[in-house]
Order: C-alpha cells, then structure tokens, then sequence
C-alpha cells in the first residue's frame, strides 16, 4: 500500500467522469451554470480506466465515481463495469444528485456498486427547487425508495446553510428513523465557482451536532472508521445513523486515505489544492504505466498535510472560484 509523506495510505480515488450537472445548486455553481469544458479536454472512459488499473497496481481499492451528475454522461454503466471488473477494485461507490438515477438501480445492484451517496439538502420540495433552481425533488425521491428497496447502502449527503436550510436539520435527520439510511450532515464549503461568500460561517459542525442533540437527547456517539470523513452518531430504536462531515473546518485530515481525480485529469491529492499533476498530459503524451506509476509516487510524496496547507500553497487562495461540479464531488 502506498503511504503519503505523513504515513498516510492512500487507497481511495474519488474520480469524476464529468464537468456537467443537471441541477444548479447555488453552493456549487452560478445560476447560469459554469464553463463547461468541451469533450476533448475531459478524459475518456479508456483514459480513466487505464488510470485506475494503474493505480490499483499501487494499492487503490476503493473507487467513488462523482461528477458534475455522473449520470449525465452517456456510457456511464458500461464504464462502471469494467471498472468493477479490475483486479484489486474491491469496492466500487457512486455519488449522484438521484435524478437520472432510479431506472438504473437494478444494474447498480447487479454491478456490485457498493453504496450509493445521495446529494439531498431539504424534504422540502419550493426549499428544493430554490436551492437547486430546478423542481426535481419528486425524482430525486423516487431514487431514494429505489434504492432502499434493492438493498444498496445510501447515504444522503446534506449540505447545512444558513438562511436556506437550517429548518429542514430535524426531518432529515427523522428518516433515519425508519429507514436504514445514513445522514451526513456537512459544513458548507467556498466551491460556488463565484467568489467567497463564507465570511459569516456559523453552521460549523459543532452548532450542527447541538442542533442534533436537541432533536435526539438520546444521542450517543459511534465508533467511527480508521479513515472517516463523518463523526458517526446513533439514536436508540432507529433504523439508521447520522453524520457530522467538518467540510469547512478540515478537522479530520489527519486520517484522509483519499485523492481526486477531475473529470479534465487533474490529480488532486487535497479537495483544498488546485491540482499537483496533469494526468491528462501524461496520458496523452506517451507516457508507460511505469511513468504513471512513478507520477502518482511523486505526487504523493509532497502532499499537504491538511487541507488548510493545501489551500495555502494555491496559486491562488481563493477556492470559491471553482465549481464543486469542476473539482468532482
């Protein structure tokens, strides 16, 4: 297993396969949308297969497929198939927004797609349509049920915002209370591919944990996994869990085994960084298996040991002016 210079594995890619979304969220990206880049820049799914091959060659396990909205770009499941048909992939997750989702959950299942992360901040369907400027939450359901109902692990993935959702912290948190879902609640990050808009941050993860502790009493902490982003927690009598993520706060880079990878091959070993390698370039140019290899060692020898190093060594220290749909999510 490859360790970065701070004795970390690293066994985890998080690979976006696309730039595009079909939602608007206002976190992520202008209401116009962003710049999208045209196809040529963004790596083939033969690019990003040869990628992973390489890197399960160096200890990569674990892929997670993230976008943009994976679903958006055609040939996504035959893709996802021979990726879970590569030696050393032993655990294959997808992060998606659930709108295009719910007609393909029989052949995730059947893939062997081994949970799904549901991006979803409100049950409620105009708070829906405002934070996404699309009315799409009635789909976004259905995927829910679906995946349920076909027994793929879900966790819903709810950015918490002052002044947008706040109020929708308890019933989101109360469908943990039947259904084995696992509800991560996670501090608003400066990606909105506009300019920074978090000078007045409140909804730390603390303030969120307390607003969960007023909803549940009985709230008692989980033991979390060796490389967990989430602070687990548990309320008796329900199906399911909860999750604090400190986005924002970077307080559990200590143990991060993750790296990213941009839909256009930019390697990222920080979501904090604005890039260390260009993949793409290296694909593109010739290079072995061996010269990646040795790419990806290099990168990993010189990672930034917390997010706020990485957003320090930027060549430029404002991050909101990426999209979290250009980064991968």
């Amino acid at each position: 297993m490859l360790l970065d210079n701070h004795g970390r594995p690293v066994n985890y890619l998080r690979l976006a396969v696309t730039d595009r979304c079909n939602l608007r969220c206002f976190y992520c990206m202008p209401e116009e949308g962003i710049q999208y880049l045209p196809k040529k820049a963004l790596l083939t799914y033969e690019e990003m297969e040869r990628t992973v091959r390489v890197m399960a060659g160096l200890g990569v396990n674990k892929v997670r497929i993230t976008g943009g909205e994976p679903f958006v770009r055609n040939g996504l499941l035959g893709f996802l198939r021979r990726l879970s048909e590569i030696p050393g992939i032993d655990a294959l997750h997808l992060t998606t927004n659930g709108v295009l989702t719910a007609p393909h959950v029989a052949e995730l299942k059947a893939l062997g797609v081994r949970s799904v992360n549901l991006s979803l901040d409100t049950l409620d369907r105009d708070r829906f349509r405002h934070i996404t400027r699309r009315d799409e939450l009635p789909r976004v359901l259905d995927t829910l049920h679906a995946l349920l109902g076909a027994g793929i692990e879900v966790k819903i993935n709810m950015v918490v915002m002052e002044g947008k959702n706040t109020q929708d912290i308890g019933p989101m948190a109360e469908l943990t209370r039947h259904h084995p879902v696992s509800v991560r609640f996670i501090e608003e990050m400066p990606f909105n591919g506009e300019g920074a808009r978090l000078e007045g941050f409140t909804w730390h993860y603390r303030r969120i944990l307390d607003e969960l502790k007023a909803h549940y009493p009985g709230l008692y902490k989980l033991t979390d996994e060796p490389n967990a982003t989430a602070y687990g927690y548990g309320v008796p009598g329900h199906a399911g869990t909860f999750g604090v993520i400190a986005a924002f706060s970077r307080s559990f880079c200590g143990t991060c085994n993750r790296i990213r990878l941009t839909a256009q091959g930019v390697l990222k070993t920080c979501l904090y960084d604005d890039g260390v390698l260009d993949l793409r370039q290296l694909l593109r140019g010739g290079s072995t298996d061996e010269a990646l290899a040795d790419a990806f060692r290099g990168a990993f020898r010189h990672r930034a040991k917390d997010g706020f190093e990485a957003e320090g060594r930027r060549s430029s220290h404002l991050p909101a002016s990426e999209s979290m749909s250009t980064i991968g999510g």
